[in-house]
């Protein structure tokens, strides 16, 4: 007697479809297991008889250098002592008295003598002895420092004072030295041919005062050809095991046994790498889950796989012998689950018992991505590429420019190995896996090939330009922008050594090898700037790719707090009590899918992708999750019928259907009582609902790419038991569709029922809607589609059809209304909604079919988008951007239309219908605009360049020049001016240079920093910070940067408006050893006077000494804070993975006057550090701003005037700093009294 359970992952018994519950013990049979730890043998001693030439003199650490005991002096050049006649040879012993040790008076006076004049001016070693015959330990001596006597006390019977020298001194004339063994060959692929070398050195050359002489004659170094050989004869190895039968019951499959070509090289071997056969299976149980007895190895030997039971609704069976011996297999099969396989085993009773556990077929998704590689002709290379899902797959297909790679690639479980590469091996490369629930494929990775020497890294750096302060002269073309270089970052092939595997090292790329000081006339004096001179190879920048952000209720705007945040099946954390979250991204991956489930069960699990920046750094993002609708008690035992989307008034879309006895507990138990329902429907028919919903609206389809759905609505359900609370599971249940709602009519025939895998966050399909059979009654007036499905562990469905009109839309975002090319935007956060078409089509325009967001880069973002070649009005897209949570404005549509700003030319531009939000109501925010997402005519070069591709042009869209027609969002923002002496892109921190004069001296994490400035005056004013090294001894006195930053009105105060302006941070530089507490003047423009300090930072600045002068009313100057300060000093203080964000937030607060809070309102009584009150000059007069910017000389000497000579006494030459470059104040000593600052420059 068998009996068993069959059930599912999540323990629900016959009609279960997967979970996490834990499922019956089973005890295993035994098996070996070995473990140990690889033991090496130690070295024997090596030993010396009397007579034999000591080993060679091993080298102490020269004090002031590194060094390790036991290194051997001259190791790089070690000379051969085994060769007589040519090579050195050692000279006699010499006594030595060394001063210190006992006995140092009694050295003989020739000893010295000798020592001074050495037998070789340039000895190879020296060798040092005690007074007897042994080596004193501790005692050593160099070449260049001459012998030192141990720092601890000698042993017994030796005496430091009292040993004996001798020297190795190379041969009087130049003489080769042996040859050095032949180097590998560089070519090891067969059937090629490469180089081996060898070289030998010249020693015995005179020293510098010796008369010169003839080098040795001959070469250095030797080449000669080298190979491996001719390839073998291609071949085929014996062929493999058949593998399964492709299915388990039911009809006919087939099985596939593979074989491999070995020793072919490039030909490929005759004859065909796999063959199949047809394998009949036995006939399927049904539709419960049911077992049999598994074929060889597995079940009765000898005989063929059986049906044996099948299970009841608790996933329960009984089978009587299945086998005569006591151990046998078994297998349990259901549609839609991976077939499940146990061996018995025995319990008291007699009776054997099988648990098997069932798991839902998913479908694979990948988890490792190929990624790009560089190699050189003849170089090896491999990619990778992993999934997973249910069952794992397990098999993998590699294809070239989209054509199947066979034969001659290697191929083994996602990898891919290519040896010897030619030229035409380049092109991109993906891999598709496949497994008996579906496939799917990679991103494309591009293999680039070189020819041997040819340079993937120019030297000479690309233009790049940074714009001077304002008081900076213009170039002969009206410019004042200057061109610092960048090197493009681009990957470099890997040398010899690099691993050609999967993942792990950084690899090499493109870079900075050598920057320069450049010094541009400004204002009189001269401006440091550092521009590049040189790009080279190097290992690549690989700073953290990180997604931070904020989940709050779509409804409310409460913050999720405390919510878990899974990647996949793995949590990673928690979100914070404001609801905020980081999140760092995984290496290699490409889509980043991310759940947030409400610990306390008041808002539906939000499975996001979001979109982030691959070359590193942090991308911020709004989460809005929905609040679960409040349930209603349902009775288990008879039917029930939930409305979806009847909120608001509207028609519902349809209707869920429970028949009676449909609801289940876990076991599988079906439950008859009181159950409360919750069925939160995601309705597309309000636009402001499409932020809410969760995952991007795709799926992979048969040959395992991924495409876009198009939605008419979305639902996740909750079903508990009314008295306990418990989670209740249900189906078979019912889906009908109002027909009506569906305006398109090819859309009826592809209607589907969807679930999400909330892993993936890919949605699968669950079940055809089908028009429902059978005429209407006479009180039915609607006609709907049709689909079953079961809710188990998956609560979140979709009514979907796959849409295949599909385009891409190009997008940039700018720093400002200029739309200069070189301020573009980078991590901005570009959202594109699918509209409803237009009357004709579904009914409602404002309704949503879909959503995507795209991450801009530094050729901005190419976003999908249905479109239409018929009607350019058929499809629209709603689009808007955010960089750090704050939203950037579109281009005005109104009241007259300029091409040149939005970026697209006409006629396009037209037949777009591009309209900005506030078009026709002015009231409305200016965030967003509207497009028609027109198709272009391929035969209308009007049309050929963006901002619209087709579906097929992605690469066009996403290397399209800046020139090309594109869609702008730009930054509205108070005028500001950042200046960096060593340069920066802050949207690609790839781009960060070590510098002792670097702003940002840490490109893993960046501190920024900000100082609030409240102005009493009738207008806004602009105010500076001049940023200096100031207590670092590499930087004192040496310009960091400069920041300008205009003041804002506070509304609620007269008169009165501040500035949020930036300053360098304090603290450790770019090497890491010592900080720096940079000297930071903060002068407004004006004829502005200083009124009051915040009392906190005055006394922080006190006790924390040096100080800073501040001997003029129109400044304020201080040495920068190491520690974070917050709100109550005026300080404000963020660090963060990604400089903008980490600013952004920053400003936020200042803003807002606390150290938490987040305001675009100015509050200029709140949190401020320094106030200036500022009058109005006389008409033609000049401020001490613009004085010290004109005519900085004349500006100081009249200072000077005015503070006195009893000021001047006590004062230093210099006030302050300032744009033109003189020098600094003095500094206040700890004791109160000034002390000369000290001298300023490069040390």
């Amino acid at each position: 007697m068998l009996a068993g359970t069959a059930g599912d992952a999540g323990g629900t018994g016959a009609g279960s479809r997967g979970g996490g519950h834990g499922v019956p013990k089973v005890t295993p049979g035994c098996h070996p297991r070995v473990t140990g730890t690889e033991v090496s043998q130690p070295a024997p001693l090596e030993s010396r008889g009397p007579g034999e030439e000591p080993a060679p003199l091993e080298r102490q650490a020269e004090p002031g250098e590194a060094g390790t005991a036991g290194q051997r002096w001259g190791a790089p050049e070690e000379p051969d002592l085994g060769t007589a006649g040519e090579g050195p040879v050692w000279s006699p012993w010499f006594s030595i008295a060394h001063p210190g040790g006992a006995g140092a008076g009694r050295a003989p006076v020739a000893g010295r003598a000798r020592l001074g004049a050495r037998p070789c001016a340039r000895p190879a070693a020296i060798e040092a002895r005690s007074g007897g015959r042994a080596a004193a330990p501790g005692l050593g001596a160099s070449p260049t420092g001459g012998p030192r006597c141990p720092t601890r006390p000698p042993p017994p019977g030796t005496a430091c004072a009292s040993y004996r020298l001798r020297f190795l001194c190379p041969p009087d004339h130049p003489s080769w030295s042996p040859w050095s063994p032949w180097s590998p060959c560089s070519r090891s692929a067969c059937g090629t041919r490469g180089t081996q070398s060898r070289s030998r050195r010249c020693r015995g050359a005179p020293g510098p005062a010796a008369p010169p002489e003839p080098r040795c004659q001959g070469e250095a170094t030797e080449r000669r050809p080298c190979g491996a050989g001719p390839c073998p004869e291609p071949g085929w190895t014996e062929w493999g095991a058949w593998g399964p039968c492709s299915r388990s019951c039911g009809r006919s499959g087939k099985r596939v046994r593979r074989r491999s070509c070995r020793g072919a090289g490039s030909r490929p071997c005759p004859g065909r790498a796999s063959e199949a056969q047809r394998c009949p299976g036995p006939p399927c149980p049904g539709g419960a889950p049911g077992a049999r007895s598994a074929g060889p190895p597995a079940g009765c030997p000898g005989r063929p796989p059986v049906p044996l039971a099948r299970g009841d609704a608790r996933g329960r069976f009984t089978a009587s012998g299945p086998c005569p011996g006591p151990a046998a297999n078994l297998s349990a099969h259901r549609d839609g689950f991976a077939p499940a396989l146990a061996p018995t085993g025995t319990e008291g009773s007699g009776a054997a018992v099988a648990p098997l556990r069932l798991r839902r077929l998913e479908k694979p998704y990948m988890v490792l991505q190929p990624a790009d590689r560089v190699r050189e002709a003849g170089q090896d290379v491999t990619f990778c590429c992993e999934a997973s899902g249910t069952p794992a797959p397990h098999k993998y297909y590699w294809y070239h420019n989209g054509t199947l790679l066979q034969g001659s690639a290697e191929r083994s479980r996602g990898r891919l190995a290519l040896r010897g590469l030619a030229p035409e091996q380049a092109g991109t490369y993906h891999c598709k896996a496949s497994s008996e629930a579906g496939a799917i494929r990679s991103a494309p990775a591009q293999l680039t090939v070189l020819a041997q020497g040819q340079q993937s890294c120019r030297p000479e750096p690309e233009p790049s330009l940074v714009e001077l302060p304002s008081e900076c002269p213009q170039d002969a073309s009206g410019s004042r922008y200057y061109n610092v270089g960048r090197c493009p970052g681009s990957p470099c092939p890997g040398g010899p050594a690099e691993a050609s595997g999967c993942g792990g090292g950084p690899g090499r790329c493109c870079g900075v090898r050598r920057m320069e000081l450049r010094r541009v006339p400004c204002a009189g004096a001269a401006l440091p700037l550092k521009v590049v001179a040189e790009c080279g190879c190097g290992p690549c920048a690989r700073p953290r790719a990180l997604v931070q952000g904020r989940v709050t209720a779509a409804d409310t705007g409460e913050p999720l707090r405390f919510g878990h945040i899974f990647l996949g099946a793995t949590k990673v954390g928690f979100t914070g009590y404001r609801g905020s979250f980081t999140i760092e991204v995984p290496p290699g991956t490409r889509r980043l899918v991310a759940r947030f489930v409400d610990s306390r069960q008041r808002l539906v699990d939000a499975v996001k992708v979001l979109p982030f920046d691959r070359r590193g750094g942090a991308v911020y993002h709004e989460v809005k999750m929905l609040r679960k609708k409040e349930p209603v008690e349902l009775d288990g035992g008879r039917s029930n019928a939930i409305p979806l989307g009847e909120a608001g008034g509207r028609e519902p879309v349809g209707e869920l259907l429970l028949p009676a006895g449909a609801f289940l507990r876990p076991s599988g138990e079906v439950f008859n009582g009181t159950v409360k329902a919750s069925v939160t429907f995601v309705d597309p028919r309000d636009v402001a609902t499409a932020g809410a919903a969760s995952s991007d609206l795709s799926f992979a389809d048969a040959e395992g790419e991924i495409v876009p759905l198009r939605t008419y609505g979305m639902f996740a359900v909750d079903f508990r038991e009314g008295d306990g609370g418990a989670a209740l599971q249900a189906g078979p249940v019912q889906v009908r569709m109002d027909a009506a709602q569906v305006r398109v009519p090819e859309h009826l025939q592809k209607m589907k029922l969807w679930s999400l895998n909330p892993e993936s966050g890919l949605w699968e399909e669950e079940g055809v809607l089908r028009p429902a059979g059978g005429g209407r009654g006479k009180r039915e007036e609607r006609t709907f589609l049709v689909g079953n499905l079961e809710i188990r562990e998956r609560r979140l469905f979709n009514l979907d059809v796959p849409e295949d009109r599909r385009c891409f839309v190009k997008v940039r975002a700018y720093s400002n209304e200029k739309f200069h090319p070189y301020e573009q935007l980078e991590g901005v956060v570009v959202s594109l909604i699918n509209l409803e078409p237009r009357p004709g089509f579904p009914s409602n325009p404002r309704a949503w079919g879909r959503f995507d967001s795209a991450v801009t880069g530094p050729n901005g973002a190419c976003l999908p988008a249905f479109c239409d070649a018929r009607r350019p009005d058929a499809y629209a897209a709603l689009l808007t951007a955010t960089l750090g949570g704050e939203e950037l404005e579109a281009v005005p549509s109104s009241p007259t239309l300029d091409p040149g700003a939005v970026g697209v030319a006409q006629p396009y531009l037209a037949k777009l219908g591009y309209r900005r939000s506030d078009h026709e109501d002015a009231a409305l925010k200016k965030t967003a605009f509207q497009i028609n997402v027109a198709k272009p005519d391929p035969g209308d070069a009007d049309e050929s360049n963006g901002p619209v591709y087709s579906y097929r042009s992605l690469r066009r869209c996403e290397e399209a020049p800046v020139g090309a027609n594109h869609l702008r969002f730009y930054r509205v923002e108070v005028d500001k001016y950042e200046y960096n002496v060593v340069p920066f892109s802050e949207s690609d921190v790839a781009s960060w240079t070590g510098d002792y004069l670097a702003w940002w001296p840490n490109p893993q994490e960046f501190r920024a920093c900000f100082i609030k400035v409240r102005l009493e005056g009738p207008r806004e004013y602009m105010v500076r910070s001049r940023n200096a090294g100031g207590s670092h001894p590499r930087t004192r006195g040496q310009l960091y940067g400069l920041r300008d930053s205009r003041s804002v009105r506070d509304p609620l105060l007269d008169n009165a408006s501040a500035a949020c302006v930036e300053f360098k941070c304090g603290g450790m530089l770019f090497d890491q050893s010592l900080t720096d507490r940079t000297l930071v003047s903060v002068a407004p423009q004006g004829s502005c006077r200083r009124t009051a300090v915040n009392a906190l930072l005055r006394d922080y600045l006190s006790r924390h000494p040096p100080l800073a002068d501040n001997n003029h009313t129109g400044a304020f100057s201080m040495l920068a804070p190491l520690d974070p300060l917050g709100h109550n000093y005026g300080i404000y203080t963020v660090t963060d993975q990604s400089p903008r964000l980490a600013k952004e937030i920053a400003i936020g607060r200042c803003f807002a006057g606390t150290s938490d809070g987040f305001s675009r309102e100015m509050r200029a009584g709140e949190g401020t550090a320094v106030t200036f009150e500022c009058q109005e000059r006389p008409p033609g007069g000049e401020s001490l701003f613009q004085r010290l910017l004109s005519a900085p000389a004349e500006a100081l000497a009249d200072i000077r005037r005015e503070m006195g000579r009893s000021e001047l006494r006590r004062a230093p030459p210099e006030v302050m700093d300032f744009a033109s470059g003189a020098p600094g104040p003095t500094r206040r000593a700890p004791g109160g009294q000034r002390s000369p600052a000290r001298p300023r420059g490069r040390p």
